[in-house]
């Protein structure tokens, strides 16, 4: 995306909160237009400023980051989440997706790291830590193993559709880039996740990574 990238902070630690705008405001392309310490505030503050990205703690007061990234993600679609924590569970990881996220970064990261993050996810895209990305091939490589031959081939309208959900598009902008209407979108996904036996987002998300389909910048 093209422009400055106004983010909001939400992480219930001042400390936290205050070293990470430091990290980005020393770069020119990344604004922060607010800082929430609960779940509830970062909602408040998308509804107030309307960022691009949202910079999501896991562990929060009054709303955890999974119920507010429910939340945002309902009422403001446009919004990416950017998950920010020190737990690296993979249950977590998958819940947070099916809510809505859009990435996934340690807090053990590097600022480089944090940085890549913000930019891949703020475009669109989606951003995993080289931890959850190695978990995420062994998960695949063991459900080959254990299930046999891949699911049935998807048609090529359906593996555009399949690219551009993963990539984090809204059916809306699905629609305006492959030239089709809401419906159509709406009964490719539909058809994808019969075909495939998935259930959700996150599946669909999750599918399209073990299958190289989306590029990951990790």
């Amino acid at each position: 995306m093209s422009g400055t990238i106004r983010i909001v902070i939400a992480d219930d630690h001042t400390i936290v909160r205050e070293g990470i705008r430091l990290i980005l405001q020393s770069q020119p392309d990344l604004e922060v237009v607010g800082e929430a310490a609960t779940g509830r505030e970062a909602i408040d503050l998308v509804s107030k400023h309307h960022p691009n990205l949202v910079l999501m703690d896991l562990t929060m007061p009054d709303l955890n980051g999974m119920e507010a990234t429910m939340a945002i993600k309902s009422q403001y679609p446009d919004v990416q989440v950017l998950v920010l924590t020190m737990h690296d569970s993979q249950e977590q990881f998958y819940r947070m997706l099916q809510a809505g996220a859009s990435g996934y970064v340690l807090k053990g990261s590097g600022k480089n790291d944090l940085l890549g993050a913000i930019r891949v996810v703020a475009a669109g895209g989606v951003f995993l830590h080289p931890i959850l990305a190695t978990r995420l091939i062994q998960d695949y490589l063991h459900r080959v193993e254990s299930d046999g031959a891949p699911p049935d081939q998807l048609t090529e309208r359906e593996e555009a559709v399949l690219r551009l959900i993963a990539e984090g598009h809204t059916s809306r902008e699905i629609a305006e880039t492959l030239v089709i209407s809401l419906s159509t979108v709406e009964r490719h996904r539909i058809g994808i996740m019969s075909k495939l036996g998935l259930h959700s987002r996150a599946d669909l998300i999750k599918y399209a990574i073990r299958r190289g389909m989306v590029e990951l910048d990790t």
